[in-house]
């Protein structure tokens, strides 16, 4: 049994500027000869990156030989309790009104295709991914537990060959000696190092001074923070277990008592009337015939 988890929110950003980018046209030549790209004004579907991430989700679902198992996380609202905890921490500021809108409709259309999603508010869609992988990896009977998305604050759930982290714009997988290798440290350590290093996507600067490589030298010589000695970060070290505090996921939400919950067996009745709303007739078909599989 192989268990696929998704980051609906990295997903749908994805999707709603990929799909910008197909849709610029040639503009003026620039003053070195080439065409400048030019967006077309009024393109974006209201509905256009929710299809976008059914249709990768599908596909999943599609390649699987077997009974697939697999959820999505999602932010209902982007803040969370690391707010309170750094104010600068990332909000829903600066979001387009036209992504904004495809938030919830997301989560309504993927319950609807009969696919276990999870809308996080006090906690975040990265918190619900290492819950999901960490209860699932409580099963025996789990062989593997796939998270998709590139984030490398999900690189700390990475555990063996048995839990890995797949980017599937790249096609690249990662288990524990790929994390190694391309962070200098095992995946615990992750929340030590970007506490160090910072993490400018999700608003916290990291400590001055201390570099990617100065960090994993010495998260592998004295190993978490807590076990530095007292002169090795000084006055920052209170600020760097903050740091740490919100590079940490949480692994304790409640998402599922059994993995078998997360089994998806074809889309529900609700869904007919969300493939007309999207304008997605082809996604209907698509879940009957995989349903048919099973």
């Amino acid at each position: 049994m192989v268990v696929h988890l998704f980051d609906g929110t990295y997903e749908l950003f994805r999707h709603f500027y990929g799909l910008r980018r197909f849709t610029h046209v040639k503009g003026p030549a620039s003053r070195h000869g080439e065409s400048v790209p030019r967006r077309t004004r009024g393109v974006d579907r209201p509905y256009g990156a929710v299809v976008g991430v059914l249709q990768t989700v599908l596909q999943i679902i599609e390649n699987e030989k077997g009974a697939t198992y697999l959820g999505v996380a999602t932010d209902h609202v982007i803040e969370s309790f690391r707010n309170r905890l750094w104010p600068d921490y990332k909000t829903g500021a600066g979001i387009e009104a036209a992504l904004l809108a495809q938030f919830h409709p997301l989560e309504e259309a993927l319950a609807a295709m009969g696919v276990a999603v999870w809308p996080m508010i006090e906690l975040e869609a990265d918190d619900a991914l290492a819950s999901a992988a960490h209860l699932s990896s409580k099963e025996k009977k789990v062989e593997k537990v796939a998270i998709w998305t590139p984030d490398k604050d999900l690189a700390q759930c990475v555990r063996g060959t048995r839990v890995v982290q797949i980017d599937g714009r790249r096609k690249t997988i990662c288990d524990a000696a790929g994390i190694r290798e391309k962070f200098g440290v095992d995946p615990p350590l992750i929340p030590d190092l970007l506490a160090l290093v910072g993490d400018a996507a999700d608003g916290y600067p990291g400590i001055p001074g201390i570099g990617a490589r100065t960090a994993a030298q010495l998260l592998n010589r004295y190993g978490k923070i807590e076990k530095f000695p007292r002169n090795v970060l000084g006055k920052h070290r209170d600020l760097a277990l903050l740091f740490k505090k919100l590079a940490t996921l949480r692994t304790d939400a409640p998402l599922f008592k059994k993995v078998e919950t997360l089994r998806w067996r074809g889309a529900t009745p609700a869904f007919a009337k969300w493939a007309k709303k999207m304008d997605a007739p082809r996604l209907l078909a698509r879940c009957a015939k995989a349903a048919d599989r099973f």
